[in-house]
């Protein structure tokens, strides 16, 4: 690097990196996919001191001006110091995409009218048999309990003279506002929901506010369980469309397999009656109980004669026409999204040098195919003369089978999260073959499953144009992000190095597997309901094997890739990862009987406790809560008490405001309070991972139950280390380091403990002079992150001169073209990556210390493998490494 190039850059660090508190300064602010109008949410860190209230934050327009804003103080940088963390920032984009957020003590953000002044009010009677009722300008929503399942009744007052009988638009069919149908041997069971509970989340405020609805489905037959869901309905100020993200959770009995007493031996709570399940016992690959359909549902309240409208989108699947295609339709219509079909629970994907073609959207009317194409937009609109109604679903190619369907004889518009078009969701075995610990098993009772919506009620003459554009709020959303170098210096994830701020050949080796990643993702493609958002894991043979289920925190690693680069395909891909892994690979029922406490009954907790009541929740607590997956060939084929991360939903709730997200990463947090496992969990890679998981979650809550359990791990690693000659993590798992160092990192960071820092320091420097090899480059280049650490703790210089070393194996060569360009097949793509490496692979002698199979295959750390997604090379590692040894 040239030395006017080095000072450029210092001075662009200097400029961007955060300082002490001033009367004002400024952060640029950037709306990737901008529209006009659009709901921007976006969180945005502070360093620590820097931020005294979120009352001195606003954004300001690139002319300067103020844009009215809502304001969200998310955690604060306690017990070390009371400043603010994190912030929630929302506004509506105005017409540019270039912001700037002010903040500083002089700073004072315009006030928005709330309540009765404001353009948003919403009254949330919790008394029973209450409702809760959202007024957004012109649009009335009530939420009533026990009623539907999702909308009792939405209003649209077009003439402006109050709130009219005349002016009720939709209402929710009596228990069927939302549904999720199971299918077995004795046939259909329709579900029944009933509301049992609304409040307001956090991040509402006077321009935006998250209703928060609990309920229960029920079933006819006595034999299913009744099954929780979560329905958050986001309304804005002055706005006739609201989002809406709805979570089930799947009760059934997934498969026929003669169940048998005793715990499988990996997740073992006790050592008497263990059991690895029969392999030869067929109805593990039987279904029993399906998912016929679920998704939700309005009856309109219009004219006869309405018309109905859809888009459809010609050319190939994979990409996007300049323009869709409506077709429109007086009377029924239904659009449907389908795709590859699975064959024993596994989709087939593309050939290495040809995409499928097998995705595929048609209309249909009175009865009839109308019109066919590879894709739906995703959404249906319904109008008379005077007003209508349309509704969108996000991801409707990602997660088919997806489908909008108008029953003109019953005024009823449909949104289908699983479309019975496509057959049955079953959650039997692909096989009964025997897991990498020798057991046949089931997790998919309990699992859940997050789906994405907008709903827009509006006059009859807006325009095909005007639908797209507001259903494009929700189905291609904007994305905002702070500059790269804010995130990066703030301090709440270290000090990292944002994109382009370091050597190529180093930055690439992090782009590119990012890139290969989500090329393949989109090439395979790995699509589906309960597929979209993971990952697999090894390519070898021009083939992929095995879902990643997020081993190690791989949807962190693509939130640090966005906050680095403010790429809205990262972000993309980092949202929905952290999505599938915190509803599809985790454990969510049953939960027991739970209490809120808004009742004025005092008697009313102790009838949660009874029997009944008990059975009414499914049972007792599972002890599984908040457990993960081990990567397999189905998401819920084999469980593992050290396989959950918490990091990546931690980031996803901080950065995009996703509330749920807290929800799972507690849940987990309890289970490690649980103890289960007894000493075996408090040793190990699953002592390093509890104390990461543990520290995130007290820092977002600062309640102190995590505290005390936290201090006594870390307690405990310490004690562990100094046994140990200084190494944090035990030789068996050098690999898994880097939990050890991010999650004392992370505790360090917000205690300001001198043991831990002492702790960090030591082990960088054994990790220095004995270097972990146990598992070759795994382990080796996991290092990257404590000597990272351990230099900028103590800036000893033989840390960084050994961390360039270790760094350099990690150079990659560039390639002929970018890999988003359309010229490349996942064959040609493949073969390039593996030229531009350079990780050296394990020499021969290491290599036949294992099987014949794992020495026929490449090693983890190929180029190609998504297996812990690089992330023990690379993407835990090579951020902090970057800002280390620019330093």
């Amino acid at each position: 690097m040239s030395r006017l190039r080095f000072l450029l850059l210092v001075l662009i660090c200097v400029a961007a990196t955060p300082r002490a508190a001033a009367a004002a300064d400024r952060i640029a602010l950037k709306v990737e996919r901008h529209a006009t109008g659009a709901p921007v949410t976006l969180g945005v860190p502070f360093p620590r001191g820097v931020l005294a209230s979120p009352d001195h934050v606003r954004v300001l327009a690139s002319d300067g001006r103020e844009v009215p804003s809502q304001v969200t103080e998310v955690t604060t940088w306690q017990p070390v110091d009371p400043s603010v963390k994190w912030v929630w920032v929302f506004f509506f984009a105005a017409d540019g995409a270039d912001y700037q957020l002010e903040y500083g003590a002089d700073v004072r953000r315009a006030r928005v009218p709330a309540g009765l002044d404001g353009q948003l009010l919403v009254l949330n009677s919790q008394r029973p048999g209450g409702q809760a009722d959202i007024v957004a300008g012109p649009l009335q929503l009530t939420v009533r309990q026990g009623s539907t399942g999702f909308v009792h009744e939405a209003s649209l007052d077009l003439e402006g003279d109050g709130f009219e009988a005349d002016d009720v638009i939709a209402v929710g069919p009596e228990a069927r506002g939302s549904f999720v149908d199971l299918l077995d041997e004795a046939g259909v069971d329709a579900s029944r929901a009933t509301i049992t509970q609304t409040f307001l989340e956090r991040g509402s405020g006077p321009l935006h506010a998250i209703l928060r609805i609990e309920g229960t489905y029920r079933y006819g037959r006595s034999d299913n369980h009744a099954a929780p869901f979560v329905t958050r309905l986001h309304a804005y100020a002055g706005q006739t469309w609201i989002r809406v993200q709805h979570t089930i959770v799947y009760t059934g009995v997934p498969d026929r397999h003669r169940p048998t007493a005793g715990e499988y031996p990996h997740v073992a709570t006790q050592a008497q009656a263990l059991t690895k399940g029969d392999p030869s016992d067929p109805g593990w690959t039987q279904p029993e109980d399906r998912i016929q359909a679920m998704g939700m549902s309005l009856a309109l309240k219009l004219k006869p004669g309405a018309v109905a409208r859809t888009a459809l989108l010609d050319g190939p699947w994979w990409q996007r026409a300049a323009a869709p295609r409506v077709v429109r339709q007086t009377g029924a219509l239904a659009v449907t999204q389908l795709g590859p079909q699975a064959v024993n629970g596994v989709v087939a994907e593309s050939s290495p040098t040809a995409r499928q073609e097998t995705f595929a959207a048609h209309v249909r009317a009175g009865g009839q195919v109308r019109d066919r194409a590879p894709r739906a937009l995703g959404w249906v609109d319904v109008s008379d003369d005077t007003r209508g109604v349309a509704i969108g679903v996000r991801h409707f190619l990602e997660e088919y089978p997806k489908s909008i369907a108008f029953d003109a004889a019953t005024s009823r518009l449909d949104a289908f999260f699983w479309a019975a078009d496509g057959g049955p969701a079953s959650f039997a075995r692909e096989h009964t073959r025997p897991g990498a610990e020798g057991s046949v098993e089931n997790w998919a009772q309990g699992l859940a499953k997050t789906s994405e919506a907008i709903v827009y009620f509006h006059p009859s003459r807006t325009t095909d144009a005007e639908i797209g554009r507001v259903m494009g709020y929700v189905l291609q959303p904007a994305v905002a992000h702070v500059d790269p170098v804010w995130y990066a210096r703030s301090g709440v994830y270290g000090e990292f190095a944002p994109a382009g701020r370091g050597p190529a050949e180093l930055d690439r080796a992090l782009d590119h597997k990012v890139r290969w990643m989500l090329f393949n993702q989109r090439w395979a493609p790995w699509f589906g309901v309960f597929d979209y958002g993971d990952v697999k894991v090894r390519y070898d043979n021009g083939a992929w094997d095995m879902w990643g289920h997020n081993e190690p925190a791989q949807d962190f690693e693509l939130w640090v890739h966005f906050m680095r680069t403010g790429d809205p395909a990262v972000f993309d891909a980092a949202l929905a990862l952290s999505r599938h892994t915190m509803d599809v690979d985790n454990t969510h029922w049953p939960t027991g009987p739970v209490y809120r406490g808004d009742s004025n009954q005092s008697g009313d907790f102790f009838l949660t406790q009874t029997p009944d009541a008990i059975a009414a929740a499914g049972g007792a607590a599972t002890r599984w809560l908040g457990i993960g997956r081990r990567h397999s060939t189905q998401h819920w084929m084999h469980a593992l008490s050290a396989h959950v991360w918490v990091q990546g939903w931690m980031a996803a709730y901080y950065l995009a405001g996703e509330t749920r997200a807290l929800d799972v990463a507690r849940v987990t947090a309890d289970m490690h309070r649980r103890r289960m496992w007894g000493e075996h969990e408090l040793t190990g890679r699953r002592l390093y991972l509890s104390v990461w998981n543990l520290a995130e979650v007290w820092d977002a809550t600062k309640d102190p139950v995590y505290a005390d359990e936290l201090k006594d791990r870390v307690a405990r690693m310490l004690r562990l280390a100094q046994a140990d000659g200084d190494g944090l993590a035990l030789e068996r798992y050098g690999y898994a380091q880097v939990y050890a160092t991010h999650g004392l990192a992370r505790y360090y960071s917000i205690t300001g403990n001198e043991a831990v820092r002492e702790a960090l320091v030591r082990h960088a420097r054994h990790e220095r002079d004995v270097p972990a090899l146990n598992h070759w480059m795994e382990s080796y280049l996991a290092s990257i992150h404590a000597l990272s650490i351990g230099y900028q703790l103590s800036k000893e210089p033989s840390l960084k001169e050994e961390l360039a070393r270790r760094v350099a194996l990690l150079r990659t060569d560039p390639l002929p073209a970018p890999v988003t360009a359309e010229a490349w097949t996942q064959a040609s793509l493949a073969e390039a990556l593996t030229r531009t490496d350079h990780i050296p692979d394990a020499p021969s002698w290491y290599r036949r210390e294992f099987s014949a199979t794992a020495r026929a295959r490449t090693p983890n750390w190929h180029p190609l493998h998504g297996l812990r997604f690089f992330g023990w090379t690379t993407g835990h590692g090579l951020p902090w490494a970057l800002a280390a040894l620019g330093d």
